[in-house]
């Protein structure tokens, strides 16, 4: 049984917290648990999730308020510590506003929300997150997003490529992200950010269950 224990962190506006705790819990069995914004402390959580929807409304910048909220600096501390951290759509907003990750996400080039299935290719599977994928392999999620265009400067970009830092890529580019970026992780390999929601394919009721592996990989890591 893993030792897995996931920690879903709740904004006002998230809106994918719940079906990420039934992936976690009601799939695979984890110890899982939501965390409050306004609480100080990520209790004895080893997995920390930031689930997709629209925090604080998406008020200012997607992700900008949320990163101000209480738990934040202790979920600084435990990702900087090597902890493992996810953030999903929104959860990817707010890991950029934080610094945890590079870069930033700006509305799609098409100014229009975007909602459906997309493309992707595993481009490293040399990770806590994409292990259990095959190198190349093409899988398919669904997007929700109207601010979901991957942007970085040349310098940062040329940095997360080096690095192996880019996890996923789109095969045919939805929202104008630059090198097709859906997405990478920090240098550290601790952290990923993904603009696909993966708990929204990870049961084959669902008839996709691609997404349930990248949990079943982050599970598995925890010693």
């Amino acid at each position: 049984m893993s030792s897995a224990k996931v920690g879903i962190v709740v904004f006002p506006g998230s809106n994918c917290d719940h079906d990420v705790f039934y992936v976690c819990k009601n799939i695979l069995n984890l110890d899982t648990k939501f965390l409050w914004h306004k609480q100080g402390s990520i209790e004895d959580r080893n997995i920390i999730i930031l689930p997709g929807g629209f925090s604080y409304g998406d008020y200012l910048r997607c992700g900008a308020i949320s990163r101000f909220s209480n738990i934040m600096q202790d979920i600084v501390r435990f990702a900087n510590k090597g902890g493992i951290v996810l953030g999903i759509c929104n959860g990817f907003q707010i890991l950029c506003e934080t610094g945890l990750l590079p870069g930033a996400l700006i509305k799609n080039i098409n100014l229009k929300f975007i909602c459906r299935n997309v493309s992707l290719t595993v481009e490293n599977n040399k990770s806590i997150f994409t292990y259990l994928y095959d190198i190349k392999e093409k899988i398919e999620l669904p997007i929700a997003h109207g601010e979901g265009n991957y942007y970085c400067d040349e310098e940062t970009l040329t940095e997360l490529i080096a690095s192996n830092q880019i996890l996923f890529t789109y095969t045919e580019n939805p929202n104008g992200s630059i090198y097709n970026i859906a997405g990478i992780q920090n240098k550290n390999r601790n952290i990923l950010g993904m603009m696909p929601h993966p708990e929204r394919a990870s049961e084959t009721l669902l008839g996709n269950d691609a997404g349930v592996r990248l949990f079943k990989g982050m599970a598995e890591s925890v010693l």
